[in-house]
């Protein structure tokens, strides 16, 4: 049994090579991502991984099918950029990693909302010019806060147990409320009750068409003054223009994005040498309450390790038994 995996950071690469010589497979690293110039790559293997939030090959699953892939495992949740239907009519199965560690993405995104609320960035930029002075950038508690949560699959419910344990009152949505939490009553009816109530929105949810700019601008309208805007899901969840302008015009007092709509060829690359072509995220990364990072909620040693080794494991019980645990499609 071979198996290859794309994208393959060094931080990745231990978990890989330890799970090879406890499983006595062959596991080929790639660093490179899978597009049409690799694809090739993939000939005489069992299982492809990959990770990646940039759009695969076309034709890939037809590729597979041809050259006797049995599986295409990902060491990420979202599906998004994947045909399914293609999968399905080639028959490859696809797995996914459902749950690689929600406390860390929950955890990073109230770590965002705390600077927002304390105005670390422009304290951080005073004391760097030695201006020691407190006034007038007074911070906010967030207990004091209704937080919104938008999303309540595991990454949202870790993130409303910690939101619950700073004693801020949350209420959420979902077009699929879980049972346990609407025993509690936290859910609102509809997504505008939410945006009308919360001091706070945060997004756990994934992308999906019908989910493609949730946050535009009549959704910003909908909003409080002085609301804050927390997204360590998709980037297409906002309306990136609309949102810029809902910081000018204080409608959002600020904003933390762990991803942004057009990540893809700026995230995760060192453009030190070069300029990106990028107007409304060159003008976010200049405001002093808004946040920006290049999708690192998820990024943390147990998450890591996590991610590789059910990846791993799943390609291998597809490979052996037919079925896995963590089957997207078959």
């Amino acid at each position: 049994m071979k198996f290859i995996a794309f994208d393959v950071r060094d931080d990745e690469k231990p978990y890989f090579q330890a799970w090879a010589k406890q499983n006595k497979i062959e596991v080929t690293l790639d660093s490179g991502v899978l597009d049409e110039r690799t694809l090739k790559k993939t000939t005489g293997y069992d299982a492809v991984l990959a990770l990646q939030t940039r759009s695969y090959p076309e034709g890939m699953f037809e590729f597979f099918k041809k050259q006797g892939i049995k599986v295409l495992s990902i060491r990420n949740v979202g599906v998004d950029n994947l045909d399914l239907t293609a999968a399905k009519a080639s028959q490859i199965p696809v797995t996914n990693v459902p749950a690689y560690s929600p406390n860390a993405i929950a955890e990073f995104s109230v770590t965002q909302l705390l600077q927002l609320l304390r105005q670390t960035t422009i304290f951080r930029q005073k004391i760097a010019a030695h201006d020691f002075r407190w006034a007038p950038f007074i911070g906010e508690e967030l207990r004091s806060k209704t937080v919104g949560v938008i999303g309540t699959g595991r990454i949202g419910k870790a993130a409303i147990k910690i939101y619950q344990g700073f004693g801020a009152r949350v209420i959420a949505y979902d077009l699929y409320p879980d049972p346990k939490l609407k025993s509690q009553g936290i859910y609102v009816p509809t997504l505008a009750a939410l945006l009308q109530q919360a001091d706070v929105i945060t997004l756990h949810l994934p992308a999906t068409a019908q989910d493609c700019y949730l946050l535009d601008e009549k959704a910003f309208s909908q909003m409080k003054q002085g609301v804050y805007i927390i997204n360590t899901a998709r980037g297409i969840l906002i309306e990136s223009k609309a949102l810029l302008a809902a910081l000018k015009n204080h409608r959002v007092a600020g904003a933390a994005l762990d991803t942004y709509e057009n990540e893809n060829s700026i995230f995760n690359h060192d453009l030190r040498a070069q300029p990106f072509d990028d107007p409304i995220l060159a003008e976010l990364l200049v405001q002093p309450n808004v946040l920006i990072t290049p999708h690192i909620a998820f990024y943390t040693k147990t998450a890591v390790e996590n991610m590789v080794l059910i990846a791993l494991n799943s390609a291998k019980a597809v490979c052996q038994q037919g079925k896995s645990d963590n089957l997207v499609t078959k």
